[in-house]
């Protein structure tokens, strides 16, 4: 089967895949189900927790891998797993590109095992709120000299803190790469999964999303990637970025 041949069979299957009502119901049952059970806690990327869906660490590489960024930048860095998982694309891709981890919290052991990574070169971890104006500033100076910036946001999942990170680094995104929204999963999910939580339906990522969407032109969402998912933590949160900024 030719390459061509190949991707229009691909297509078709996913639109049928998508037009599929049980499919989505088992999907859904699927997804609460697993997530009952921490399912995105237990796994890890070359040593470090990753606390991520292997569908969207796969489609994080393949987004990676097409456009080919000298620069990511990441808000929440947690254990460091997905820190690491950007830098090996960095590696792998064998440019000067790097990735730019911040955390407002890094525990002691994490900042440690992050140190003493063999990927450390790729990387830096910034300590500091995401929308502390000093950090912003800092990684807005980084971010001057690259020609291709993704971002991903991945911290608090309030409304109005995802919405605040969307406008102070959405700017930083280039032409043809991504602003990736995680954990837009909320609004979708059952309010008890939230319940401890500073978030919950009505308060999230995706909510947040569709707001800055009313307001801009710049950003659409990639449904081509979602579609294929079918599992994702980031629904409505893959954006790709259609013009310059002025």
């Amino acid at each position: 089967m030719k390459p061509s041949d190949f991707q229009k069979r691909n297509e078709k299957l996913v639109q049928e895949m998508n037009n599929d009502e049980q499919l989505e119901e088992l999907t859904k049952s699927w997804f609460e189900r697993a997530s009952s059970y921490e399912y995105d806690y237990h796994f890890q990327w070359l040593g470090r927790p990753i606390i991520q869906h292997p569908q969207d660490i796969i489609a994080m590489q393949e987004i990676i891998w097409d456009i080919k960024p000298d620069l990511i930048i990441e808000t929440g860095v947690a254990r460091g797993g997905s820190t690491v998982f950007y830098a090996s694309m960095m590696e792998l891709l064998d440019n000067s590109g790097e990735v730019i981890g911040i955390e407002i919290d890094l525990k002691d052991h994490n900042k440690k095992a992050l140190e003493n990574h063999p990927l450390r070169n790729r990387f830096q971890v910034i300590e500091g709120s995401s929308t502390n104006e000093e950090v912003v500033a800092e990684v807005t100076r980084l971010a001057e000299d690259a020609e291709t910036v993704l971002v991903a946001l991945d911290s608090h999942h309030s409304h109005d803190h995802v919405l605040q990170e969307i406008d102070l680094y959405s700017p930083l995104v280039t032409k043809g790469s991504y602003l990736v929204v995680f954990d837009g999963i909320v609004e979708e999910m059952p309010p008890e999964f939230s319940e401890s939580r500073p978030w919950g339906p009505g308060n999230n990522p995706k909510t947040a999303v569709k707001e800055f969407l009313q307001d801009t032109d710049r950003f659409e969402i990639d449904q081509e990637t979602e579609n294929k998912l079918l599992i994702s933590v980031a629904p409505s949160g893959y954006l790709k970025c259609i013009m310059n900024n002025e």
